[in-house]
């Protein structure tokens, strides 16, 4: 009454195959050994069964080979399609077939020996669950430094810099700057948005209303990343944006669940690949030589004191590392689309180089944002036995995943059809250095969003490392230094761990160092508000020399700062050894010194 596929019951490479078949077509096609059935069936020669699987239609007749392969699994349709197809197929189902010994070991190396129905429930489950830290961490992070950051008396006011792209752009401010800040920017209110942003996190983790959840998260974070200026204008910030973007439409149909994980590893593989990409492209000598981490460890914008040990290791080793790190980020991405073990390979090596970078560098939440993602090369089959979920979480994520409709079909294929081109798009831009007019169209048009972004860090490697001291002084003559709460000052105290918090001044001390005042607005108002004694913007700092009244004066010097040796720390106990460099900001002050308070 229904059609009976027939295999060789000897044959290991077809049971592996047969038994995930079975899952793929539950009760509409019965399956036999040969050895059983075949006798049953004297159309069929005896030597036929060992050539290839035989599909027996209700009407008695047979279809063997590939055409037998797509009508169990119901693409009769693709085999039809085309004669080139369907030579092509049956070419290749005997070349496998001839060599069934070779493709079983293949597909135990490649696959193991129970293949099943790809699934992503669990995945996403636990996905959501890292997510949802991620944007707790961001949000409070963000919470305790935005109004010294962005607030009315910050260091850049969200409300004026609105107001003047508002006064540029017209009503087209609200595409360009998609902000929900237009409306109010007040210090309560920037205050209150990052810790509703702390509140929707929470929902989201225990797993209630997620995607309202996660659409507002989306829309906090980025009203905050436009507003935010340089302040929010980091790669992570970027890519927790196109994270949490892709993250609403995570389903519990098939299709939406395998569309959503092939997006992520698109994610995954341009974000790995462009950032090894651009070490190269960018001509430095520092990777081609292989002698990038001979600087990396001391001169990255906040080493942890893990960093000042790594820096000890063999110049030798210092150099396979770097080569380990260009291989890792330029050939694992390609596993990302290999059969299930090799992929399983590939997001090891991804996921050893993001433990290694998150032990020696501050990269705030990016590190774990990126393994997040990485978790899509995994499976539910694969996650089963390591993940632990509550009991009603587990019955639900074993029962069978709902039929796609076709609203949910036409969904996917939008939303691919939007992020690949896209991803394209910016692969192509790191590779060319420009877009033809189309892509340049699209890329443009939906950059406010950054719903597709471009990556790649330490594309030229810094060889040394100068840092921003600010000094104050009521006469002029006697200076006392401002300490910063994680970034490199006192040569007697030790690199701090911050991360997952990201001091946002403290990283822009950094960027500020590599080139002067006059290239950053925002540090000239950062001593302004310095001199008038802002209390948001002192509490920024961990030390103010100047307690009681804001200082007279405020200059900036440089040093040249590197780790300390071994001898140099048993000696004096410093973890930094410096040396002056020269004036980045000369000494400064208002008129008036009475406080604008």
């Amino acid at each position: 009454m229904q059609p009976l596929l027939i295999y060789d019951g000897r044959c290991g490479f077809c049971r592996i195959w047969i038994d995930y078949w079975k899952r793929l077509t539950g009760d509409r096609i019965d399956f036999a050994p040969s050895q059983e059935v075949g006798s049953r069936f004297p159309q069929i020669p005896a030597g036929a069964f060992a050539q290839a699987v035989q599909l027996v239609r209700p009407d008695g007749s047979v279809a063997s080979g590939a055409r037998a392969v797509f009508e169990t699994l119901g693409r009769e349709g693709i085999y039809e399609s085309s004669s080139f197809i369907a030579a092509f197929t049956e070419g290749a189902y005997r070349f496998i077939a001839k060599r069934r010994s070779f493709f079983y070991w293949l597909t135990r190396l490649t696959f193991g020996k129970r293949i099943e129905p790809a699934r992503f429930a669990l995945t996403q489950w636990l996905f959501l669950r890292v997510l949802a830290a991620i944007y707790i961490v961001a949000f409070a992070s963000l919470a305790v430094q935005v109004t010294g950051l962005l607030g009315e008396h910050g260091i850049s006011p969200a409300h004026d810099f609105l107001g003047r792209v508002g006064t540029s752009l017209g009503w087209m401010r609200f595409w360009a700057a998609p902000s929900l800040f237009w409306i109010n920017s007040t210090d309560k209110i920037l205050v209150g948005a990052a810790w509703m942003g702390v509140g929707l996190g929470a929902v989201l983790f225990i797993g209630r209303l997620e995607r309202l959840a996660l659409v507002l998260l989306y829309v906090l974070y980025l009203s905050f990343s436009l507003a935010g200026q340089e302040f929010l204008s980091f790669q992570w910030d970027a890519l927790l944006l196109e994270t949490g973007f892709l993250a609403i439409f995570f389903g519990h149909t098939i299709v939406t669940q395998r569309t959503i994980a092939w997006l992520f590893r698109w994610l995954a593989f341009r974000l790995y690949f462009l950032s090894g990409f651009v070490k190269l492209a960018s001509g430095d000598p520092n990777w081609r030589s292989l002698s990038a981490l001979d600087f990396h460890y001391w001169t990255q914008p906040l080493p942890t004191v893990v960093a000042w040990y790594a820096d000890k290791l063999p110049r030798g080793f210092q150099h396979f590392s770097t080569f380990m790190v260009l291989a890792i980020e330029l050939g694992a991405p390609f596993l990302i689309f290999m059969p299930r073990r090799i992929r399983f390979f590939g997001a090891g090596l991804l996921l050893s180089l993001e433990a290694l970078i998150f032990l020696t560098g501050n990269y705030t939440f990016f590190n774990l944002l990126a393994a997040a993602i990485t978790l899509f090369l995994f499976d539910d089959q694969a996650l089963r036995g390591l993940v632990w979920t509550p009991r009603r979480v587990r019955e639900w994520l074993m029962a069978e995943p709902a039929r796609t409709g076709r609203a949910g079909r036409l969904a996917a294929a939008a939303l691919t059809l939007l992020i690949l081109p896209l991803g394209l798009a910016r692969i192509f831009e790191n590779i060319r250095g420009g877009l033809p007019e189309p892509m340049e169209t699209l890329a443009r048009y939906s950059s406010p969003f950054q719903v597709v972004n471009s990556y790649g860090l330490f594309a030229v490697m810094t060889t040394e490392r100068l840092e921003i001291v600010i000094e104050g002084s009521d006469d002029g003559q006697q200076w006392r230094a401002y300490e910063f709460p994680y970034k490199p000052g006192d040569v007697n105290r030790a690199p701090r761990w911050a991360a997952p918090h990201q001091p946002r001044l403290d990283w822009q001390m950094w960027f500020a160092a590599l080139g002067d005042y006059r290239t950053n607005p925002w540090f000239v108002a950062f001593v302004e508000r310095l001199l008038e004694g802002s209390p948001e913007v002192v509490a920024l700092l961990e030390k103010n020399p100047f307690p009681d009244h804001p200082p007279h004066y405020i200059r900036a010097v440089t040093y040249d700062y590197k780790f300390s040796t071994w001898e140099e720390r048993r000696r004096t106990g410093a973890w930094w050894h410096r040396e002056p460099h020269g004036e980045y900001l000369p000494p400064v002050g208002f008129r008036s010194t009475a406080s604008r308070y």
